[in-house]
């Protein structure tokens, strides 16, 4: 749901920490991050510290009703996490409350605390599930919690996504199941979601630290601040990992037991970034060759002989997108561009078609994300092709940094006309933060929209490379803006 004020506005209903590392003081602190208003609803007052939970009074009845009732009138939720619900009492107000609430729910079902206290009374667990599973758009349980809903342990990568999906099944619109917890390869932690249908693993780095206090309230409100600030779901995952993992890498101890979670802003560095993949058993990351550089002017073309007029224009990068041909005169195009290519020593990459570019031998392929799936990926790495990847969003970022290729793409940057996208622009801005959070690893090629008038102003950014199609395949003079565009790129580097 898209934020309708001025400032967007979350609610957390859950319970009070004393300590400030967890509950409502974690979420408020997390919303502030994210740069949105945070209303609460106390669901109980805790009695507790760095290391135990000595006291929980449940707020009464008539308190909770009051509190809902004077945000519902003044100050909507755009947004709401739900956290520690500790009694039947209070799990079935707030699901009649929910019954008419149109927002996105987050429901963190806090049922023990990082310090091992009870947070939940007996029989609370079965009506979450029975009357508040169905409206929560998103449950984010621990494996510690995911046994205690279904009954049974879970071992393995194998048996989270199974439980993930049983979750669904009992009712949640979509879960996600943080498996920290588990033993897993190359000193990494995976955090699995599912609706049902769709499912990927989040990889992220393993902090080693004692001080977590807080961590599953810091991430599900951060997911939910995000959805209230419109961000699509998966995106909101993405950067709400992040988050949590820049906090734990920051986390201090500030009493005799664990310390809270840092709450340091906007995630910065790519390193706090997850990885996705489908499939995280079997997947294998491909070693992909670099790209020699700078790919510097990057043109995008239908044919061969457009190939071969901007290589002899002393273009060193180009892409091959024969989109309307099939079976040999296909293969007879790509074979063509591949040729020319070397006889250039320029790099040419061919969109889409990796087999055939693998049979040619071409320098590199590029794919769109619709293409990942279906792509054997460990064959066009081991042909020694260079990949580049289509991204649009933290999501596909994300993705693509799971596979390590050569190059990524960013865009659209400006409005395009070159094909139907389901994005909206990002903007130099964005593109800005793109180069900061990847450019120091990534090499990177901006897209969609850039002609010479906005060429400049997106090389300032540093990106390094734009990518363009009708800029130069329609221009009334193409080797006029071609030499300007190489000149830009020239100058831009040097900068």
């Amino acid at each position: 749901m898209a934020a309708t004020h001025s400032k967007p506005i979350a609610w957390s209903i859950a319970g009070s920490d004393s300590g400030g590392g967890a509950g409502i003081q974690a979420d408020l602190a997390t919303f502030h991050d994210f740069g949105v208003h945070g209303c609460t609803v106390i669901t109980a007052i805790t009695a507790q510290n760095s290391f135990a939970v000595g006291q929980v009074s449940m707020t009464p009845r008539r308190t909770m009703a009051a509190q809902i009732n004077a945000l519902d009138s003044d100050l909507q939720a755009d947004a709401i996490k739900l956290g520690m619900l500790g009694s039947t009492e209070v799990v079935e107000m707030v699901a009649k409350y929910l019954e008419d609430y149109r927002g996105f729910v987050v429901c963190d079902p806090v049922m023990v605390s990082t310090s091992g206290g009870e947070l939940m009374e007996d029989g609370v667990s079965e009506v979450l599930v029975e009357k508040l599973l169905p409206r929560a758009d998103l449950l984010t349980p621990n494996l510690s919690e995911a046994q205690i809903l279904l009954g049974r342990e879970i071992n393995g990568l194998e048996q989270v996504e199974r439980a993930a999906a049983d979750i669904v099944a009992m009712g949640a619109r979509s879960v996600l199941l943080t498996g920290g917890h588990l033993s897993t390869r190359h000193s990494q932690r995976h955090d699995y979601w599912t609706d049902g249908q769709d499912g990927f693993w989040l990889s992220g780095p393993n902090i080693d630290t004692l001080n977590t206090h807080g961590t599953g309230c810091t991430l599900s409100s951060a997911i939910a601040a995000l959805m209230a600030k419109g961000f699509d779901l998966r995106d909101a995952l993405v950067i709400a990992k992040a988050y949590v993992s820049q906090g734990l890498r920051m986390a201090v101890q500030l009493g005799g037991g664990p310390g809270p979670v840092g709450h340091v802003g906007w995630p910065q560095r790519l390193a706090d970034f997850p990885c996705i993949s489908r499939d995280l058993a079997s997947s294998v990351t491909p070693a992909f060759a670099s790209c020699d550089g700078p790919l510097g002017l990057y043109p995008v073309v239908e044919t061969a002989d457009w190939v071969e007029t901007l290589l002899q224009w002393g273009v060193k990068t180009v892409q091959l997108r024969a989109k309307d041909l099939q079976g040999e005169r296909l293969e007879a195009e790509i074979q063509r561009a591949v040729a020319l290519g070397r006889e250039h020593q320029a790099r040419v990459f061919i969109n889409d078609h990796w087999q055939q570019a693998i049979a040619a031998g071409a320098y590199g392929v590029h794919l769109g994300q619709g293409d990942l799936d279906s792509a054997d990926l460990a064959a066009i790495a081991a042909a020694g092709l260079r990949l580049g990847v289509s991204t649009h969003c933290y999501y596909e970022v994300a993705r693509a940094h799971g596979l390590r290729p050569s190059y990524i793409a960013i865009g659209p940057i400006f409005p395009t006309t070159s094909k139907d996208m389901p994005f909206g622009p990002q903007g130099v801005n964005q593109l800005r933060r793109w180069v900061n959070l990847l450019g120091p690893h990534y090499t990177l090629t901006a897209i969609g929209g850039i002609d010479g008038k906005r060429a400049p102003e997106v090389l300032s950014t540093g990106v390094g490379s734009c990518a363009m199609i009708t800029a130069i395949t329609l221009a009334d003079d193409p080797r006029q803006i071609v030499e300007q565009l190489m000149s830009l790129h020239a100058e831009a580097e040097l900068a």
